[in-house]
Protein backbone atom coordinates (compact mmCIF):
# COMPACT_ATOMS: atom_id res chain seq x y z
CA UNK A 1 0.00 0.00 0.00
CA UNK A 2 1.41 3.37 -0.97
CA UNK A 3 2.35 5.63 1.92
CA UNK A 4 -0.08 8.45 0.97
CA UNK A 5 -2.97 5.99 0.74
CA UNK A 6 -1.98 4.43 4.06
CA UNK A 7 -1.81 7.90 5.64
CA UNK A 8 -5.29 8.76 4.32
CA UNK A 9 -6.69 5.45 5.56
CA UNK A 10 -5.09 6.03 8.95
CA UNK A 11 -6.51 9.56 9.12
CA UNK A 12 -10.01 8.26 8.29
CA UNK A 13 -9.71 5.55 10.95
CA UNK A 14 -8.62 8.09 13.55
CA UNK A 15 -11.38 10.55 12.63
CA UNK A 16 -13.86 7.66 12.73
CA UNK A 17 -12.70 6.68 16.23
CA UNK A 18 -13.04 10.26 17.47
CA UNK A 19 -16.48 10.57 15.87
CA UNK A 20 -17.63 7.16 17.19
CA UNK A 21 -16.68 8.19 20.72
CA UNK A 22 -18.37 11.60 20.31
CA UNK A 23 -15.05 13.39 20.80
CA UNK A 24 -14.48 14.86 17.35
CA UNK A 25 -15.62 18.34 18.40
CA UNK A 26 -13.57 18.46 21.61
CA UNK A 27 -10.11 17.24 20.64
CA UNK A 28 -7.26 19.64 21.39
CA UNK A 29 -5.07 20.69 18.50
CA UNK A 30 -2.53 19.84 17.36
CA UNK A 31 -3.71 16.25 17.53
CA UNK A 32 -1.33 14.15 19.59
CA UNK A 33 -3.37 11.24 20.94
CA UNK A 34 -1.97 8.64 18.58
CA UNK A 35 -3.33 7.11 15.42
CA UNK A 36 -6.34 4.82 15.74
CA UNK A 37 -5.81 1.17 15.00
CA UNK A 38 -2.14 1.15 15.99
CA UNK A 39 -0.39 0.33 19.21
CA UNK A 40 2.43 2.67 20.18
CA UNK A 41 4.91 0.10 18.90
CA UNK A 42 3.10 -0.29 15.58
CA UNK A 43 2.83 3.47 15.17
CA UNK A 44 6.55 3.82 15.89
CA UNK A 45 7.27 1.30 13.13
CA UNK A 46 5.28 3.23 10.52
CA UNK A 47 7.24 5.26 8.04
CA UNK A 48 7.64 8.80 9.34
CA UNK A 49 5.99 10.32 6.24
CA UNK A 50 2.85 8.23 6.89
CA UNK A 51 2.57 9.47 10.47
CA UNK A 52 3.29 13.09 9.50
CA UNK A 53 0.84 13.15 6.60
CA UNK A 54 -1.92 11.39 8.57
CA UNK A 55 -1.47 13.82 11.46
CA UNK A 56 -1.44 16.78 9.04
CA UNK A 57 -4.76 15.59 7.56
CA UNK A 58 -6.34 14.96 10.98
CA UNK A 59 -5.31 18.41 12.23
CA UNK A 60 -6.66 20.02 9.07
CA UNK A 61 -10.03 18.30 9.28
CA UNK A 62 -10.39 19.08 12.98
CA UNK A 63 -9.39 22.73 12.47
CA UNK A 64 -11.97 23.25 9.73
CA UNK A 65 -14.59 20.75 10.92
CA UNK A 66 -17.57 23.13 11.05
CA UNK A 67 -16.89 24.53 7.58
CA UNK A 68 -16.37 21.03 6.17
CA UNK A 69 -19.57 19.70 7.74
CA UNK A 70 -21.53 22.67 6.37
CA UNK A 71 -20.24 21.89 2.88
CA UNK A 72 -21.18 18.22 3.19
CA UNK A 73 -24.68 19.25 4.27
CA UNK A 74 -24.91 21.64 1.32
CA UNK A 75 -23.93 19.00 -1.24
CA UNK A 76 -25.81 16.07 0.27
CA UNK A 77 -29.32 16.40 -1.05
CA UNK A 78 -30.68 13.23 0.54
CA UNK A 79 -29.34 13.20 4.08
CA UNK A 80 -27.82 15.46 6.68
CA UNK A 81 -24.32 14.85 7.95
CA UNK A 82 -25.70 13.24 11.11
CA UNK A 83 -27.43 10.61 8.94
CA UNK A 84 -24.37 9.69 6.88
CA UNK A 85 -22.71 6.57 8.26
CA UNK A 86 -19.58 7.21 10.30
CA UNK A 87 -17.08 5.77 7.83
CA UNK A 88 -18.49 7.67 4.86
CA UNK A 89 -18.86 10.87 6.88
CA UNK A 90 -15.17 10.84 7.77
CA UNK A 91 -14.06 9.90 4.25
CA UNK A 92 -16.06 12.90 3.06
CA UNK A 93 -14.56 15.15 5.73
CA UNK A 94 -11.05 14.18 4.73
CA UNK A 95 -11.83 14.63 1.03
CA UNK A 96 -13.54 18.01 1.39
CA UNK A 97 -10.61 19.22 3.50
CA UNK A 98 -8.22 18.08 0.80
CA UNK A 99 -10.23 19.77 -1.94
CA UNK A 100 -10.35 23.04 -0.02
CA UNK A 101 -6.85 23.25 1.44
CA UNK A 102 -4.51 20.94 -0.50
CA UNK A 103 -4.67 22.60 -3.90
CA UNK A 104 -1.60 20.73 -5.14
CA UNK A 105 -3.65 17.50 -5.21
CA UNK A 106 -5.81 17.25 -8.32
CA UNK A 107 -9.54 16.86 -7.57
CA UNK A 108 -9.71 13.62 -9.57
CA UNK A 109 -7.11 12.09 -7.28
CA UNK A 110 -9.10 13.21 -4.22
CA UNK A 111 -12.26 11.59 -5.59
CA UNK A 112 -10.45 8.39 -6.64
CA UNK A 113 -8.90 8.05 -3.19
CA UNK A 114 -12.25 8.63 -1.49
CA UNK A 115 -13.89 5.97 -3.65
CA UNK A 116 -11.05 3.52 -2.87
CA UNK A 117 -11.36 4.18 0.85
CA UNK A 118 -15.11 3.73 0.67
CA UNK A 119 -14.76 0.46 -1.21
CA UNK A 120 -12.25 -0.77 1.38
CA UNK A 121 -13.99 0.35 4.57
CA UNK A 122 -17.67 1.00 3.82
CA UNK A 123 -20.52 -0.84 2.10
CA UNK A 124 -20.45 -1.96 -1.51
CA UNK A 125 -22.75 0.80 -2.74
CA UNK A 126 -21.82 3.84 -0.64
CA UNK A 127 -18.88 4.72 -2.87
CA UNK A 128 -21.44 5.98 -5.41
CA UNK A 129 -22.84 8.45 -2.87
CA UNK A 130 -19.31 9.65 -2.01
CA UNK A 131 -18.37 9.94 -5.68
CA UNK A 132 -21.50 11.95 -6.48
CA UNK A 133 -21.19 14.30 -3.52
CA UNK A 134 -17.51 15.01 -4.19
CA UNK A 135 -18.15 15.51 -7.90
CA UNK A 136 -20.80 18.11 -6.99
CA UNK A 137 -18.36 19.77 -4.56
CA UNK A 138 -15.61 19.91 -7.20
CA UNK A 139 -17.97 21.54 -9.73
CA UNK A 140 -19.14 24.07 -7.12
CA UNK A 141 -15.58 24.93 -6.07
CA UNK A 142 -14.48 25.22 -9.70
CA UNK A 143 -17.41 27.50 -10.56
CA UNK A 144 -16.78 29.60 -7.42
CA UNK A 145 -13.13 30.09 -8.29
CA UNK A 146 -14.01 31.37 -11.78
CA UNK A 147 -16.21 34.16 -10.41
Amino acid sequence: MKSRHLARATAVQTLYALDFNNRIHEVALPYSEGLAGYTKEEQASLEQDVVLYATFLIDGVLTHLNEIDEMINRFSSRRSIENINLVDRNILRLSIYTLLYCKEIHPNIVIDEAVKLSQEYSTEVNYRFINGLLDTAVRFLHDSSEN
